[in-house]
């Protein structure tokens, strides 16, 4: 592979797909895409996740296992043999966050799952944008299945993703998700 693979991960609200969009227009040969939900499959299972019933925590991991599988073979790995720049709004980190650390399954088991669906792709930077939970929340003029969840599921998510954070810093890198967005994409930007 010759391209270079960058997911954000964040709190629900804290501006991923703004700066996604953003960095899509300061970068050269990018694809912008999103977990769960590119292409057929994965709307499908988008729509399952975000606006369907209420479903168990083992059922919700091995959705976005099928997703993440789908996404990696049909879509970031081609785009990385062809050379782009793949920027990902989430990707297996947010497993970790939302389904170990926020529902409190076995965050190392979560781990081996993910690197059996993405056959071992890790991106090459991972960018947090961090924000309190209750500001990100406050941000969402419409909320999902996920987003409808206590402020204390959210609370944990944000520490999560802390925590993964500290655990690998040579490849994740945190910002300050209440900056104005053009200083915040200029500075996301300076890190690919």
């Amino acid at each position: 592979m010759s391209g270079r693979f960058v997911t954000l991960e964040g709190p629900e609200g804290a501006g991923k797909s703004t700066l996604a969009a953003a960095l899509a227009k300061r970068l050269p040969n990018v694809l912008l895409t999103r977990e769960p939900g590119d292409g057929p499959v994965g709307r499908k299972i988008r729509e399952a996740l975000l606006h369907g019933d209420e479903l168990d925590s083992w059922t919700e991991v091995f959705l976005f296992l099928a997703d993440r599988r789908q996404h990696v073979e049909g879509v970031i790995r081609p785009a990385l043999d062809q050379g782009k720049t793949v920027i990902c709004d989430r990707y297996a980190d947010s497993t970790v966050v939302y389904q170990g650390h926020g529902r409190d399954l076995p965050v190392d088991l979560l781990r081996k799952l993910n690197r059996l669906a993405t056959s071992g792709l890790t991106p090459d930077l991972t960018i947090l944008l961090d924000l309190p939970a209750e500001a990100g929340l406050s941000r969402l003029a419409d909320k999902d299945r996920m987003d409808r969840e206590p402020l204390s599921f959210h609370e944990r998510v944000r520490e999560g993703f802390l925590m993964e954070a500290k655990r690998d810093p040579d490849r994740w890198r945190v910002l300050d998700a209440s900056l104005p967005a053009d200083e915040l994409a200029d500075r996301a930007a300076g890190l690919i």
